[in-house]
């Protein structure tokens, strides 16, 4: 396992240092096809490459013909597989924070709750590692109360922290509710504008898997001054 993880690191970043390269020829590869897609006349500039650029441009098709970088890379592999999600708490929860974290699974699909114990978080990793998880979620509190979520994507990130504000739990709700319906939800995703936000919206919504066209739930992401309303 740890000889795996370390040829995956270093394949991981020989592809960064050579993202510039890989991008820069990725668009003459672009041009080339787009100047025999139109009938245009070949740019001066790739007159030297055509031959080369013409042979790769044979094994390429529309998905991996467009440049990525490496942000997409991280997620290159989710439209084949749903997400597998391992979710837990910081040590010694209290019993709201456990609760919480009892509602969170509810609201994402295929995630498991375990209990934190004394396992360090390295630990944590590896478990999830060798279980096939796609994502881990850690949840923190201060005094009693939620106020931070930790949103990891493995094995390479990005990694997320998102601070909870006014925290309500369906406990402190009044009334009687309906049941949480565990159908894949449609995610609406509202001023998610800015590239910050584009990477924001990338890491949450590969946390569902895909819904099917029928289902009724869906979940609101609104962002509005850099405050993300969730309901």
């Amino acid at each position: 396992m740890l000889k795996k993880n370390i040829r995956l690191r270093r394949e991981y970043l020989n592809k960064r240092e050579h993202q510039k390269e890989y991008v820069e020829k990725s668009l003459k590869k672009v041009k080339l096809n787009e100047s025999y897609d139109l009938g245009k006349k070949l740019p001066t500039e790739l007159y030297k490459e055509e031959s080369s650029l013409r042979k790769e441009l044979a094994l390429d098709d529309k998905n991996t013909l467009i440049p990525r970088s490496m942000v997409d890379d991280e997620y290159n592999m989710e439209f084949y597989k749903e997400p597998s999600i391992l979710m837990t708490t910081s040590r010694s929860p209290s019993s709201r924070l456990t609760q919480f974290s009892k509602e969170m699974s509810l609201i994402f699909p295929n995630s498991a709750r375990i209990n934190r114990g004394a396992l360090h978080i390295n630990d944590l990793i590896q478990m999830a590692q060798k279980q096939g998880v796609t994502d881990m979620i850690l949840l923190h509190e201060h005094r009693g109360e939620p106020d931070g979520i930790i949103i990891s994507h493995l094995p390479y990130g990005p990694t997320i922290h998102l601070g909870l504000f006014n925290t309500v739990l369906r406990h402190d709700l009044k009334g009687k509710l309906d049941t949480v319906s565990l159908a894949y939800p449609h995610l609406i995703f509202q001023g998610f504008t800015t590239p910050l936000g584009e990477r924001v919206t990338k890491i949450l919504k590969h946390l569902f898997p895909i819904p099917k066209a029928e289902s009724k739930r869906v979940i609101v992401f609104a962002n509005q001054n850099d405050i993300i309303s969730f309901r």
